[in-house]
């Protein structure tokens, strides 16, 4: 592949709002963060307290982990079809019609939680329709970002979506918890509304947003793509070393437990602890947008992982808030590193008529690291305690990077981002 050249310009490029079509479409994903931000405030709230009604500490932070694995099973089932699917159907069209499915969502909870003894039974049913939307929605939504700036500013528009989605993720815990504070119905309808909005800039688009024809039968798309990630070991690796670490190390899933039995900061400090990581990691996407990493790539996502561990072990030690939102912090801006490599890799160096595939095959791998990795927290926790499983995901996310160092030498020798590697 011919190398291009990244901007090495000091200052943040603004050249990608230029286009008014990927400045619709980051103001749509930004508004859909702050929506699915705040409604993972509530959710994850609500279903703790239904649960401490009649459970102990430890079997209700089971209970909020298995938010996560209803909502990866349908994520799991249907990625590799939805990534075919964004490769031959529009894909804006497939964005408005999973936005909708969300508003849907986020309505039916709002009925639910107008409910004086709400069941935890349709709260599950919801998560699976979410995460069945969810599928959908992220490979069509991270195959149509590229088609909307010229590639020599591809870079710069990566970096922009995600500092736009790390500020969503910063204001949205806060927005639902402070709407939590007044009921969940109310936050439900916030979320509601930011999702309806994101609708409204996803229609005023005007792009082409439907990739060429792809012959041959969705099975052989699907095929396709996996073996294109499987050949490719570098962006093997990058994804599923964040994989890996992320379902160890996934200590997020433990604030609803940690702010009302360990820390005791009730729902007001629920939201600022989910605005933790957002706050470190929107801090980094703006750093990563005025100085692009340019070389050994592949060792700062190492370094970004090990951090990432240190700082979960901080967290599960700490008795401090203050010091408990600064590893929070620093565990994102971390963690951001590993997604803007991650990204990089994937959306540069993949052809666009693959994208979509590629682009399900990560967001099954991160998909894992999130909702499946809050399941496995849940459950060590019912073994060992939130602390102990913490702990046991701090050490663990140092155990993997060493590993992965060895097993994927491509991926830590891996230098620049803006060409191919082979």
């Amino acid at each position: 592949m011919v190398r291009r050249h990244m901007d090495s310009s000091p200052t943040p490029s603004l050249s990608v709002f230029r286009h008014r079509a990927f400045a619709l479409f980051w103001w749509a994903r930004v508004l859909s963060t702050l929506a699915v931000q705040a409604e993972s405030v509530t959710l994850g709230w609500q279903v703790y307290i239904i649960a401490r009604h009649a459970n102990g500490v430890a079997q209700s932070a089971f209970l909020v982990g298995m938010v996560g694995l209803a909502q990866f099973v349908p994520l799991f089932i249907l990625t590799f079809i939805a990534g075919a699917t964004a490769d031959r159907r529009d894909r804006r069209t497939i964005m408005l019609v999973c936005t909708g499915i969300e508003i849907a969502c986020v309505l039916a909870l709002v009925a639910l939680s107008l409910h004086p003894s709400p069941s935890l039974i349709p709260i599950f049913a919801i998560a699976v329709l979410f995460g069945a939307s969810r599928a959908f929605l992220s490979p069509a939504s991270g195959a149509m970002g590229p088609m909307l700036v010229p590639r020599d500013i591809l870079p710069r528009a990566i970096a922009w979506n995600s500092l736009g989605f790390q500020a969503g993720s910063i204001i949205g815990p806060w927005i639902g918890g402070a709407l939590c504070a007044v009921s969940p119905a109310a936050a439900y309808g916030g979320s509601a509304v930011l999702y309806a909005a994101a609708a409204v800039a996803l229609l005023a688009m005007r792009a082409k947003t439907r990739p060429d024809h792809q012959p041959g039968s969705q099975l052989e798309l699907i095929r396709e793509g996996l073996v294109y990630v499987w050949t490719n070991k570098i962006v093997l690796g990058a994804i599923s070393l964040d994989l890996v670490a992320v379902l160890l190390g996934g200590a997020t899933a433990l604030l609803p437990v940690f702010a009302r039995d360990v820390l005791k900061i009730g729902a007001h400090g629920f939201g600022v602890l989910r605005s933790g990581p957002a706050i470190g990691a929107a801090v980094m996407a703006f750093s990563l947008s005025r100085w692009p990493l340019h070389r050994h790539a592949g060792r700062w996502m190492f370094a970004g992982v090990a951090t990432f561990g240190v700082s979960t072990l901080v967290f599960a030690v700490s008795k401090s808030v203050v010091v408990s939102v600064i590893a929070l912090a620093a565990l994102g801006a971390a963690d951001m590193i590993s997604v803007y490599v991650r990204q990089s890799l994937v959306q540069i160096v993949t052809p666009d008529p693959m994208r979509g595939r590629v682009s399900a095959v990560a967001n099954l791998f991160v998909g894992a690291s999130n909702e499946l990795g809050e399941f496995e927290t849940g459950v060590v926790a019912r073994l060992i305690g939130p602390i102990g499983a913490a702990i046991f995901g701090g050490v663990g996310s140092l155990v993997v990077t060493g590993a992965w160092a060895g097993l994927f030498p491509a991926l830590r020798k891996a230098d620049r981002l803006d060409e191919s590697q082979a």
